[in-house]
């Protein structure tokens, strides 16, 4: 009798360990599968008649023009409506905060959900920009001879102003700020006897003081190198991405150089998001691209071929998802490939959803949700 009752427990034991491997091998079945082509399930008509441009925060997704700003909920209704002259809108995410600036021109409106959170005039033309999950703002402003680094806060008060000495520094060629806005990285580009440097300047300003320029609690020189992008992709981690790789840093106050990646060919284009950094580049061999997928400490998750040219790309609840014209490839953050194929209209923007293998398209056509289909 009692063998028997340890024979049932021992079957019962067995079976619940199969239908628990069942169930976690069906789960990544079906997640890691590859798909084939798209399924639309509903669509809904896009209003905007004007060469708009798209990108998904805010709890929704931010219609841009050179004539307005709206926030559309998913099904394409306006939440509310900014209107807005502007020649070359340039857009900045962090956290519930955008701004949005006219490259060349003069004036950054800074959006909260609700709406416009304030306004901010330059007094020099608009190069590059960044923004805080506050609404502070760092900008880059032209000038041949003494461009300007500032900071603002969102409602356009000058909180630092540093004039830039072309002779000590270099150009400034992009900036970023912190998720709190209290640290900003610059990083400067010069030219010495025939030789490019790169010179990389972190400035803390604590509590923002107007009269100081902030100071810098790290530099570091990067000689025959050219680093274009400067970003935080959290509260404290930093990427620098050179011509030549990238540059891993901890910290806002102190500095630490926690990973540093060499990359041997040229870096088309680089996403960030999800604790993910992906960087897509030119293959010295067929096919003509790779994509490189690293956490934020700097260490490679997975290295991608990709036999076509994208345009854009962007990492987005745990996928990458890169796009151009009607081609779409989408891959999950281990590097497997979940779906490449043609979206048979140009692509504004798509993005994850709520649901198994769910999708919002849109493009000139309207708010499309698809499903991905074998």
């Amino acid at each position: 009798m009692h063998s028997m009752k340890k024979s049932k427990k021992l079957i019962v034991l067995v079976v619940a360990i199969v239908l628990t491997l069942v169930t976690i091998g069906g789960y990544y079945f079906i997640k890691y599968q590859t798909f084939d082509y798209i399924e639309i399930a509903k669509s809904y008509e896009n209003t905007s008649t004007d060469n708009a441009n798209y990108k998904r925060c805010l709890d929704g997704i931010l219609r841009y023009s050179r004539d307005g700003v709206a926030l559309l909920s998913e099904t394409g209704e306006e939440i509310w409506n900014q209107p807005c002259q502007m020649n070359n809108p340039i857009v900045e995410i962090c956290g519930n905060c955008v701004a949005i600036g006219d490259k060349g021109g003069t004036s950054i409106l800074v959006f909260h959900k609700k709406g416009l959170k304030g306004e901010i005039h330059t007094p020099r033309p608009i190069e590059k920009l960044a923004v805080s999950s506050q609404g502070i703002v760092s900008a880059i402003l032209k000038d041949e001879e003494k461009p300007l680094v500032m900071c603002y806060d969102a409602v356009g008060n000058v909180l630092v102003q540093n004039e830039v000495s072309l002779t000590t520094m270099g150009y400034p060629i992009d900036v970023a700020t912190s998720w709190d806005g209290k640290t900003q990285i610059v990083s400067y580009l010069y030219t010495e006897e025939n030789e490019i440097t790169t010179k990389i300047a972190y400035y803390y300003f604590g509590e923002f003081d107007a009269e100081k320029k902030g100071f810098p609690v790290y530099e570091r020189e990067f000689p025959n190198t050219v680093i274009p992008v400067v970003s935080f992709v959290n509260e404290d981690t930093s990427v620098l991405v050179a011509d030549n790789g990238i540059h891993f840093y901890k910290g806002t106050q102190k500095l630490e150089e926690i990973a540093q990646v060499e990359l041997k060919t040229e870096i088309q284009s680089v996403a960030y998001g999800d604790e993910l950094i992906a960087i897509l580049a030119r293959n010295d061999k067929k096919p003509d691209y790779i994509l490189h997928i690293y956490n934020i400490k700097g260490k490679l998750i997975a290295a991608v071929d990709v036999e076509k040219e994208y345009s854009k790309m962007q990492v987005s609840d745990g996928q990458i998802i890169l796009y151009d014209g009607q081609m779409c490839s989408i891959y999950h953050k281990e590097g497997i490939c979940k779906f490449e194929g043609n979206m048979e209209e140009n692509i504004l923007e798509i993005f994850p959803i709520i649901g198994l293998n769910k999708y919002m398209m849109i493009n000139a056509g309207g708010f499309h949700e698809i499903h991905l289909a074998k």
